[in-house]
């Protein structure tokens, strides 16, 4: 889990990264002593996964972070008062450590990060794929109705029939997760459903969908097991 740091003590910096680089499943990306930078920061740079916040900050305080940014990943607020404990749990923070922290109980606190995290991302089901879409739900998309998979920076869009789905995923962890059989990546950016493809022109593949204009390249890197896959008769 990508994680970043934002509080204007410096031994609580210190004393946080340490234990970060006790965590095996655990890595720092950044680290801020004000929150003002952090939030510049996570507006250009939206791989993050977990924040360790603390509240009393000059500038802007953990709690005005909280409010004015939007679609926040885990945060797990780093106190040395425990005042501020009912007002961060109305944001929905996974956990409230307060100073000075023993190791025992970041871990604790991070475990139950790393639970959550992997509850939120995606499972895949013999049929289809569960995706996020709210806090507290999933959607279900099954196999047949998926299109194509897009890599979009950070993200991975999943294009149906009917929806756009945007998710905080790798395209290499999803494909892994996908059935061989029916999908195959055609580009860096592209994975395709196989039996989606409505024809194929030097280098462009065409999708059946409502946009009869759509095609995916198709990369030379990829070309090669991209052709072994299809079911193709030569005259």
């Amino acid at each position: 889990m990508q994680c970043i740091i934002i509080d204007d003590d410096k031994v609580s910096r210190l004393v946080i990264d340490k234990y970060i680089k006790k965590t095996d499943f655990l890595e720092l990306t950044e680290t801020f002593d004000n929150a003002v930078d952090a939030a510049n920061f996570f507006n250009n740079n939206n791989t993050t996964d977990l924040i360790f916040l603390d509240i009393e900050m000059p500038g802007m305080s953990g709690v005005e972070f909280l409010e004015i940014l939007e679609n926040l990943p885990q945060i797990i607020v780093v106190s040395a008062k425990e005042k501020y404990a009912m007002q961060a749990i109305e944001y929905d923070v996974t956990d409230y450590l307060l100073k000075p922290i023993s190791y025992s109980r970041f871990l604790k606190a991070v475990t139950k990060s790393k639970i959550k995290y992997e509850e939120e991302n995606e499972t895949i089901s013999s049929e289809g794929i569960f995706i996020k879409s709210s806090s507290s739900s999933f959607v279900r998309l099954f196999y047949d109705d998926v299109l194509y998979i897009e890599a979009m920076e950070n993200y991975v869009l999943i294009q149906t029939e009917k929806k756009k789905y945007t998710i905080h995923f790798t395209m290499k962890a999803l494909f892994d997760k996908l059935p061989a059989d029916k999908f195959i990546r055609v580009h860096r950016s592209f994975i395709i459903n196989k039996d989606r493809i409505e024809r194929i022109e030097n280098n462009m593949i065409f999708i059946q969908s409502l946009d009869k204009n759509k095609s995916i390249p198709l990369s030379k890197s990829y070309k090669e097991n991209f052709m072994k896959k299809l079911n193709i008769v030569n005259k």
